[in-house]
């Protein structure tokens, strides 16, 4: 329990805005570069307040569902932390996923209240044409007002009438504070369940492990519908550091707020820690305030870590899942370069094993296996989905999937997935949900998705065919996708095949796959 001027309150994500502002009234909390709006604690904790009074009085009750469909932005912050604030459970929408993606996700997770931009208003307008298709009964628009659908109201309009009193924090614990979706191996997109409980330990954790100061300054460029960006902004809050915020991120504009926000560490993912070195900007911009990069979603190659060790900024790899509310693996800033390729140690309240995945014994030193965490931080469920959640949750132990090794000293390093999952820039892509697609089209037989290697992306979706039809061309492969599938998971080469190799049990062998078509994508 944490007491707060006179009140008792739970462990409530949004309640400790509320005891920083208390703490810190003058620090600045929050900088949204977007829209210029730099916010102290109080005024961060105040706007979050009204926030949360503009949403109750849409008549939600705890529990109830609040979808985001919004870019970073002080909207979706504020409109977070209030849901948390109400024990409302946020629903944040990746806003790269097309109208049948985020129909699914929305009807799947119960949502009734949409928040989003004006960039998306034309997914949201045949959303809404969709009818009962989703639950949805209200619609708040962000953007300029004369832009605003007529099914939907401003949200500027509905924050500026609502009373910035502060709410009652009665909730928080194990109740649910957000399902964030990720793509499934069966092409279905399944909901991680994250409690109050949850979250604070992944912030916990990740402040007694990793190098974060009071007073520091975060850079936040990943999109808030990842928990790699969700959750730094709340140990900003929990530890008393000031969050600069872009929009979207930008190579070119990164360096620059580096210099001018004197910003001393930031979360990236390989792709734009990539970008970064290929400005011009890089080669005049003063980062002196720079601690580190924490760089995490995929295997950081050593080429990038090594580029940015000649230039005295350490890039130290992360590992972690939705699953575990972000963190289980980091290197530290002493052995970083000591142990290049390593993705580090386990976080100070988190448990790691490598295991063998039929016996469930410790593998030897350096010997590959399944990697399994076991923390206060991991996911509660998927949501309506209890079979995946049995398979990943055993015994206290969260099965990654992906396979790993240990070495002598205790240092993780990241072999391979066994589930098949593409990095793509930093998003997951699941083969399975393209291949769905793609044997949709009457002229394929058989297809199998496997990633390629990117210099631009870390990997790219290829997609090898069997023909039903002598006719089909690769260009009908890729151009059939188009609209059918975000932009990021749409394949970006396409090989014909006479027969998919399988195993006798009839699995795809696409480890046989990769070694037929070893080149790197087309960029």
């Amino acid at each position: 329990m944490v007491l707060l001027e006179g009140k008792t309150m739970h462990t409530n994500i949004g309640g400790l805005l509320a005891k920083r502002a208390a703490l810190s009234p003058k620090l600045e909390g929050l900088y949204d570069v977007a829209n210029g709006l730099r916010l102290n604690y109080t005024e961060f904790n105040a706007r979050v307040d009204r926030a949360a009074n503009m949403i109750t009085g849409l008549g939600l009750k705890k529990g109830g569902r609040v979808a985001l469909l919004l870019m970073n932005s002080i909207e979706f912050v504020e409109s977070f932390l209030a849901c948390a604030k109400l024990g409302l459970v946020v629903v944040p929408l990746n806003w790269r996923l097309v109208p049948d993606e985020l129909e699914f996700i929305l009807k799947d997770s119960g949502s009734t209240v949409l928040i989003f931009g004006g960039e998306f208003t034309a997914n949201v307008d045949e959303l809404h044409a969709r009818g009962a298709k989703t639950d949805l009964t209200h619609w708040l628009y962000v953007g300029p007002d004369t832009n605003c659908p007529k099914y939907a109201r401003t949200y500027s309009a509905l924050s500026k009438a609502a009373s910035a009193t502060p709410v009652d924090i009665t909730t928080g614990e194990d109740d649910t504070l957000f399902i964030m979706y990720t793509s499934g191996t069966t092409g279905l997109p399944k909901g991680v369940v994250h409690t109050h409980n949850t979250c604070f330990w992944a912030i916990a954790t990740t402040s007694a492990t990793a190098d974060m100061r009071l007073y520091d300054r975060f850079l936040l460029s990943l999109p808030m519908f990842h928990v790699a960006a969700l959750m730094p902004l709340m140990i900003c809050i929990y530890k008393g550091l000031s969050c600069v915020m872009q929009r979207a991120f930008d190579p070119a504009a990164t360096w620059k707020l580096i210099e001018a926000e004197k910003i001393n560490f930031a979360a990236l993912v390989p792709a734009m820690a990539n970008f970064m070195l290929q400005v011009p900007e890089i080669e005049t911009v003063d980062a002196s305030s720079l601690r580190y990069f924490m760089c995490g979603a995929a295997p950081v190659p050593d080429h990038i870590v090594l580029s940015y060790h000649k230039r005295n900024i350490p890039v130290l790899q992360v590992y972690g899942l939705t699953e575990t509310c972000m963190p289980a693996c980091i290197v530290s800033l002493d052995d970083y370069m000591d142990k290049l390729g390593s993705t580090g140690k386990a976080f100070m309240h988190t448990d790691v094993r490598i295991i063998d995945m039929e016996t469930g014994l410790d593998m030897p030193v350096n010997v590959p296996g399944e990697l399994i965490t076991r923390s206060k931080h991991n996911m509660i469920a998927y949501w309506n989905r209890e079979k995946a959640t049995a398979e990943t949750l055993r015994d206290g132990w969260l099965y990654t999937g992906d396979i790993a090794r240990m070495d002598a000293d205790g240092y993780v390093y990241i072999a391979d997935r066994s589930k098949d999952m593409i990095i793509s820039g930093g998003e997951n892509v699941y083969p399975a949900e393209i291949e769905g697609v793609l044997l949709t089209h009457p002229k394929i037989c058989e297809v199998a998705v496997i990633g390629q290697a990117s210099a631009k992306w870390g990997e790219s979706p290829l997609a090898v065919v069997v023909k039903a039809d002598p006719s089909l061309t690769v260009e009908d492969v890729l151009g059939f996708a188009n609209g059918k599938l975000s932009r990021f998971k749409l394949p970006k080469a396409a090989v014909f095949i006479d027969e998919i190799p399988r195993n006798p049990s009839g699995k795809v062998l696409k480890r046989v796959l990769r070694e037929q078509f070893p080149d790197d994508a087309p960029e």
